[in-house]
């Protein structure tokens, strides 16, 4: 079953970001994700939540997707993240 990693960001430091954006986009190639939605705009339909950047990354499944976010070449990626933006990320099992 696919996993979908779902990530919601408050870019501080677009420079670090476009940094981060190469070594992340590497990395999920690597562990044989995909990106489904890169930035773009985004409306709210219900509720209160304004992200001002979301993005999307399809795994093969859950492992492959956790084996990422566990990747030296990530963790690389995410040292760069963690200064130019905040994030909240989650993960979730399905079928499209």
């Amino acid at each position: 079953m696919a996993a979908y990693v779902i990530v919601e960001m408050t870019v501080t430091d677009p420079a670090g970001i476009e940094n981060y954006r190469k070594l992340a986009g590497a990395a999920v190639a690597l562990y044989g994700g995909r990106f489904l939605v890169r930035g773009g705009k985004s409306e709210t339909f219900d509720g209160d939540w304004h992200p001002e950047r979301l993005v999307v990354l399809e795994f093969p499944g859950l492992e492959e997707a956790k084996r990422w976010r566990a990747s030296p070449e990530y963790r690389a990626a995410c040292e760069i993240r963690d200064r130019a933006a905040s994030t909240r990320m989650v993960v979730v099992e399905g079928t499209a």
